[in-house]
């Protein structure tokens, strides 16, 4: 397998999508793996991700490695990690910037950091100590926000600015991320793509939010909402026309549906480039 140029609008590969994939072979220029779910040496799952591969660049994007956590490195999950990468030869791998493991056990979410130089110094460290051993360089992603800490000396998008610079990681902005926080947070999402280096920023996502008690809530279970797509095109301005996934992983819809919200993107990156 040769590692293709990404580029374009992909979608994640979901199970209940699968057949439709390996029968028609739709006309989608990369898939999105979550690395968690074809980590097992062999099965179904990992025939599939293979088969998958076969016809599509592919990227692989995780939530298991705790970057943030007080918890020492999962060495085993970062173990059968690389075997994966090299076992499909991804683009890109990624995770968040979150801590989801507390004394070895898994909460099975995203949960928020401090924003200051103790953090920033912990998961700079960690990520430098993880592309030394999956021998790559990883792209990290920004969350999506409903607190802040009190201990957080520095905005969101200044920490993830040093952080890329200090690690030597790159970047996965998560465009619907930044629109939720900043409605939840009072900060302006365009200034939030300002301090953004424009050469760290590799893959972007998108997806659809809901609103809930007073809050926006990045739910990936709906389509891309107006003012996401307003940030989507400044992002592509400061950025470029940038690889780009169209997430949706709850409430899945037919594929028709995810293939129409990439054909969207896919139109605003050819308006950038026309500009």
């Amino acid at each position: 397998m040769s590692v293709q140029q990404l580029k374009g609008a992909g979608l994640g590969l979901r199970a209940s999508h699968y057949q439709e994939i390996f029968e028609t072979k739709p006309d989608v220029p990369w898939f999105e793996l979550l690395s968690d779910n074809y980590m097992a040496a062999g099965g179904l799952p990992i025939q599939r991700a293979e088969k998958v591969r076969q016809d599509y660049p592919i990227t692989l994007h995780g939530v298991g490695m705790s970057l943030g956590s007080a918890d020492p490195l999962n060495t085993d999950y970062l173990k059968r990690l690389k075997v994966l990468a090299d076992r499909l030869e991804p683009h890109y791998v990624s995770d968040h910037i979150a801590w989801v493991s507390v004394d070895g056990k898994y909460t099975h979410d995203l949960l928020p950091l401090p924003y200051n130089q103790d953090m920033l110094q912990h998961l700079s460290d960690r990520i430098q100590q993880v592309q030394d051993y999956l021998g790559r360089t990883i792209l990290i992603e920004n969350p999506s926000s409903y607190l802040s800490f009190d201990s957080s000396d520095m905005s969101e998008a200044d920490f993830i600015r040093q952080l890329s610079l200090s690690s030597g990681c790159e970047l996965l902005l998560d465009v619907n991320n930044i629109y939720v926080s900043a409605m939840n947070h009072g900060f302006d999402p365009y200034q939030y793509l300002e301090s953004i280096p424009q050469d760290k920023v590799k893959e972007i996502h998108l997806a659809g939010y809901e609103q809930m008690d007073g809050y926006l809530f990045d739910t990936h279970g709906h389509s891309v909402k107006p003012p996401v797509w307003d940030l989507y095109r400044a992002a592509l301005k400061r950025f470029g026309s940038v690889p780009t996934l169209i997430e949706w992983d709850t409430d899945v819809p037919e594929f028709s549906t995810l293939l129409a919200e990439a054909k969207k993107a896919d139109a605003f990156m050819l308006e950038q480039v026309g500009d």
